[in-house]
């Protein structure tokens, strides 16, 4: 498995050497990096790396406001993970509020750093076990046979929901949260296990940590670089990501 690696830092000495130590690693692949908090954002939602290491002290937005942000817009996703990098120790608390993976001061040392790749893997490598790569989204319309009701486990209840209730679901942390036109249901059910029970039904994967219920897109906004928003029917208007990879499946979806 390949792991995506993001660096956002504004020294590009530091930089440079921090990509240097990345390149060196057959299991990563370095995406385009980012000098400000700004342009992390932007490339983030362009890239969707795994992993960013993230200076907390950069201009225009800081690493911490900017794991916050990321943090907001994907409901509290898994990924991405963040290593936070800096050259004082005063922020480790707060770094670890924001559930870094792990904390690296400048100057970098080489061998603390491998330490920090070890727990990216093994972390990733426990998520992949809990849920499996994400199946082709075209397929999502193969199956005829269609179910009237699902059960839906909610902590200690079983929640009995119509298909075409739900808005959409969205991946936060270990869970995964539901919602639909009257409540907002969590569940332990990973976002695969619900597609697969949703199979037959107009749902679709327009971003990893999302699926959505076509029959409820109001509008699809460009964002850039080839990505896109969706607009839900929602009394929220919820936007929904769509990344790059996504787009040219949703789009053949909506001309069959």
């Amino acid at each position: 498995m390949k792991i995506k690696v993001m660096i956002a830092e504004d020294e590009r000495m530091v930089r440079e050497e921090l990509a240097y130590f990345i390149q060196q690693e057959e299991d990563m692949i370095l995406c385009p990096s980012a000098e400000n908090g700004r342009q992390l954002i932007e490339l983030y939602r362009q890239y969707e790396p795994d992993v960013i290491f993230l200076d907390i002290e950069m201009p225009s937005l800081s690493g911490v406001e900017v794991a916050r942000r990321l943090k907001n817009q994907n409901n509290l996703q898994a990924l991405p993970l963040f290593v936070f990098t800096t050259a004082y120790d005063d922020y480790a608390v707060e770094a670890f509020d924001l559930e870094a993976i792990d904390y690296l001061l400048k100057p970098y040392d080489y061998e603390r750093f491998k330490e920090a790749l070890s727990r990216i893997r093994k972390h990733i490598s426990k998520l992949a076990t809990e849920e499996e790569e994400d199946p082709d989204t075209s397929d999502s319309f193969a199956s005829g046979s269609f179910k009237s009701k699902l059960i839906v486990e909610d902590g200690e209840k079983m929640i009995v929901v119509s298909p075409e209730s739900i808005y959409y679901a969205v991946r936060s942390d270990r869970h995964i949260k539901i919602f639909t036109d009257k409540k907002v249901i969590q569940t332990k059910m990973t976002l695969q296990e619900l597609e697969q029970k949703l199979n037959g039904y107009p749902f679709f994967r327009p971003h990893r940590s999302y699926l959505v219920n076509l029959d409820c897109i109001q509008e699809i906004t460009p964002w850039f670089n080839g990505a896109y928003n969706l607009i839900l029917k929602d009394k929220e208007n919820t936007q929904i990501p769509v990344s790059r990879s996504s787009a040219k499946p949703l789009f053949d979806l909506f001309q069959q």
